[in-house]
C-alpha cells in the first residue's frame, strides 16, 4: 500500500480526538468564525460528523490567544448524579435546577482551572472571593417541608422570713430585735426549632447575577465566554428550562456570550407557558441569528465550494498526522498536489465529495475505506463508490434500523423518487412537520438543500428541498434507473442540477407525504 494510502486510515482514528493539532488541521468554512466571533450568544446548528465541535474547540483556542477568558463545556458530561435527569419521578423543575446548578459548578470549576494555569497570573486575590460568591450563589440549599416550633417556660417563686428578739444585761437594758423577709422569683423560658422535609437547591437569580457581574468585572477584558457543546444531549423535556434559566441567570450579565452547539431535530429551546409568553430562549430576540452548517458543504448546493472545502480538508487532516510535516509540505504544497496522488484523476475526487453530502465525518469514513480497497494504487471512482456503499450498509443503515416506520417511508421515498422519476433530490411544504423526515434527516439519510424556496405557479407556498444520501441510490448508477438529475422540475424531461431560490414550476418534484400515509396506513 502507498504511504499515502496508509496515512489515510490514521485519520479514522485520530482525527476525532485531534486536540493537539486542533488549529492545523481547522479548514474555514465560509463567515462561520466571523460571526461565531462577535461577542454575542448564539446557536450552532449541525448534525452529527458536520464540525460543530472543530469549530467550537478552534473558536475557544482563538478567544484564548486574544487573552480573553474563554470556557468549553461538554453538555453530556455535566453533574455527578448518573441518570438523575432523565429521571422523570423527580419534578420537571427540581430535574432543571439541579442541572442549571452542576452547569454553574462547571463553569466554575473551568474558571478555576483557568485562573490557576494562566501564563499570565490573574489577579487571584480578587477573583477567588468572587468566584465563591458565585458557586455560592448556585448552590444554596433549601429545605422543603414542615417546620415545628416548640416553647417552654417556667417560673419559680421562694419566700423567706426570719425574726429575732435578744434582751442585753449590763448596765442599761437593751432589747435587740431582728425581722427579714426575701423573695426569690425565676423565669426559665427555651425554644427549640425543627425542620422535617426534603434539601432542596434553590438558584436566587438576583444573587447569582450580581456575583456574576462582579467575577466578570476582575477577567481579562471583562468578558466571559461560555462554550456549550452537545446541547442536544440535554433530555428534550429539560431543555427549554435551561435555556430559560441561562437566559435569567448569565445572559443579562454584562460581558457574557454564549455559544451553544445543537442538533435541531433534537433540540427544543423554547415552549409556551399558557400565558402568551414563553419558557426557554427566543431565536432572534434572546440570541443574535443561528448559523447551520448542513447549508454549506453539500456538493449539490455549490460544488467548486464543496470541493475546494473537502481537498483543503484533507491536506490539513494529512498534513496535522504525519510524522514529518516539513517533508509533507515539500510534496504537497498545495491540496491539488495531494488530491493528483491520492485519486486517478479529478472526477474520482469529485465523486468523493459527492458522495460525502457535505459531511466531514462521512468524507473522512469513506476515504478511509476506499484507500483500504485501493491498497497500492490511486482512489478510483468505483473505489469511491464501493466505500460510500459499505459505509452506508454498515453504519447510516443501521442507525435508522431502530424505527421501522422511518425504514419504510425511506424506502417510498427511494421508490417515488428514483424509481419514478429518476430524481435524486424532492421538495416537501416547509411547514409539513414530520417526525420521520426529521429522523432520516438527523440519521443523514436525507440531506437539505435548501430552505423556504417559492414557485410562481403556487403563490405564498414556501417548499424545503431534500436531496437522498449517495449511498441510497449508488447501486442505481450506471444502469437504466440511475438519477438524470436532482429533480425533475417539470413534465418535459427537463431536470434541474442547481437548487434555484424561485421556480417557474416544480409540482412535479412535490413530494405527498400524505400518499404514503394513505398506502401504508402509518401513524406518524
Amino acid at each position: 500500500m502507498r504511504d499515502i494510502n496508509t496515512e489515510t486510515l490514521k485519520l479514522t482514528k485520530r482525527a476525532e480526538n485531534n486536540t493537539i493539532n486542533l488549529v492545523s488541521s481547522f479548514v474555514e468554512l465560509g463567515p462561520v468564525i466571523p460571526v461565531l466571533s462577535i461577542p454575542e450568544s448564539q446557536v450552532i446548528y449541525g448534525r452529527r460528523g458536520t464540525g460543530k465541535t472543530h469549530i467550537l474547540r478552534y473558536l475557544d483556542n482563538s478567544i484564548h490567544n486574544r487573552k480573553e477568558c474563554s470556557i468549553y463545556l461538554d453538555m453530556r458530561v455535566i453533574g455527578s448524579t448518573g441518570g438523575i435527569y432523565a429521571d422523570e419521578r423527580l419534578p420537571l423543575k427540581e430535574r432543571a435546577t439541579r442541572l442549571l446548578s452542576d452547569t454553574l459548578i462547571a463553569i466554575h470549576e473551568r474558571i478555576l482551572e483557568k485562573i490557576t494555569k494562566a501564563e499570565e497570573p490573574y489577579v487571584t486575590a480578587e477573583i477567588l472571593p468572587l468566584l465563591d460568591e458565585f458557586v455560592t450563589s448556585a448552590t444554596e440549599v433549601i429545605v422543603d417541608g414542615t417546620v415545628a416550633t416548640e416553647k417552654t417556660e417556667n417560673t419559680s417563686l421562694s419566700e423567706s422570713r426570719s425574726l429575732h428578739m435578744g434582751v442585753k444585761s449590763g448596765s442599761q437594758l437593751t432589747l435587740d430585735s431582728k425581722l427579714s423577709l426575701g423573695i426569690d422569683t425565676k423565669n426559665c423560658e427555651s425554644k427549640r426549632t425543627s425542620a422535617s422535609g426534603s434539601e432542596k437547591l434553590r438558584v436566587h437569580f438576583g444573587s447569582l447575577n450580581s456575583a456574576a457581574s462582579k467575577l466578570i468585572a476582575k477577567l481579562p477584558k471583562q468578558r466571559l465566554w461560555i462554550i456549550l457543546d452537545e446541547w442536544s444531549e440535554v433530555p428534550l423535556d429539560l431543555q427549554p428550562f435551561l435555556a430559560d434559566l441561562l437566559r435569567r441567570t448569565l445572559f443579562p450579565t454584562p460581558g457574557v456570550a454564549i455559544k451553544i452547539a445543537a442538533i435541531a431535530q433534537r433540540s427544543n429551546f423554547r415552549i409556551p407557558d399558557g400565558n402568551s409568553t414563553y419558557i426557554g430562549l427566543e431565536p432572534g430576540a434572546d440570541v443574535a441569528g443561528s448559523l447551520n452548517l448542513d447549508e454549506f458543504l453539500v456538493f449539490d448546493n455549490e460544488a467548486p465550494r464543496a470541493m475546494e472545502f473537502f481537498g483543503t480538508m484533507l491536506h490539513r487532516h494529512l498534513k496535522s498526522i504525519s510524522d514529518d510535516q516539513d517533508i509533507f509540505s515539500s510534496k504537497y504544497p498545495e491540496p491539488r498536489n495531494l488530491i493528483n496522488d491520492l485519486f486517478t484523476q479529478i472526477n474520482a475526487f469529485e465523486e468523493f465529495v459527492r458522495a460525502s453530502e457535505g459531511v466531514p465525518r462521512d468524507a473522512i469514513n469513506i476515504l478511509s475505506l476506499a484507500a483500504q480497497r485501493a491498497d497500492k494504487s490511486k482512489i478510483s471512482v468505483p473505489d469511491v463508490r464501493i466505500a460510500a456503499k459499505n459505509w452506508y450498509s454498515r453504519y447510516k443503515s443501521k442507525a435508522i434500523a431502530s424505527r421501522q416506520e422511518a425504514i419504510e417511508l425511506l424506502n417510498w421515498i427511494i421508490d417515488e423518487v428514483i424509481q419514478h422519476r429518476q430524481a435524486k433530490a424532492f421538495l416537501v411544504p416547509s411547514d409539513l412537520n414530520n417526525d420521520l423526515i426529521d429522523f432520516l434527516y438527523d440519521a443523514r439519510v436525507l440531506h437539505i438543500l435548501r430552505e423556504g424556496i417559492s414557485a410562481q405557479d403556487i403563490p405564498g407556498k414556501r417548499f424545503n428541498v431534500y436531496s437522498i444520501d449517495y449511498g441510497c441510490y449508488v447501486d442505481l448508477i450506471n444502469t437504466i434507473k440511475a438519477p438524470k438529475g436532482l429533480f425533475q422540475a417539470d413534465d418535459n424531461e427537463k431536470y434541474s442540477e442547481v437548487p434555484q431560490n424561485d421556480y417557474r414550476s416544480i409540482r412535479r418534484a412535490i413530494l405527498d407525504i400524505q400518499d404514503f400515509k394513505r398506502r401504508t396506513h402509518s401513524l406518524f
